[in-house]
């Protein structure tokens, strides 16, 4: 599945501008950018994928252009979809990246298999 690279590639940045080490990976049917081993944020479709954590996510879901992460017919609680028409300007993905990187020291490692 295709994913919007303009998207990856301000994600990709912003990432790099906060210092933070992290690699990518092809997964969900798009690409995550793993900081600290875990998936932090990713793109898929036009659309990002926003690891915000348990704590956040209600508030997370009444962010403009939000809506539950939901793969297998489950909502995936603590992940969040944007639409990637709300995080068109710098400081509207900052804010969604930030998100994400305050919660990744939180979250926890998935298993390999």
């Amino acid at each position: 599945m295709a994913f919007n690279t303009l998207l990856a590639n301000r994600i990709e940045k912003l990432l790099s501008r906060a210092e933070q080490s992290f690699e990518t990976r092809k997964m969900m049917g798009g690409i995550c950018f793993m900081v600290n081993g875990k998936m932090c944020i990713g793109v898929h479709e036009d659309r990002i994928m926003a690891r915000v954590g348990p704590d956040q996510y209600e508030e997370a879901l009444q962010q403009a252009g939000s809506m539950a992460m939901n793969f297998t017919g489950k909502s995936m609680k603590g992940y969040v979809f944007v639409d990637g028409n709300v995080v068109d300007t710098e400081p509207q993905l900052e804010y969604w990246v930030d998100k994400c990187l305050i919660f990744n020291p939180m979250a926890k490692s998935s298993k390999r298999k």
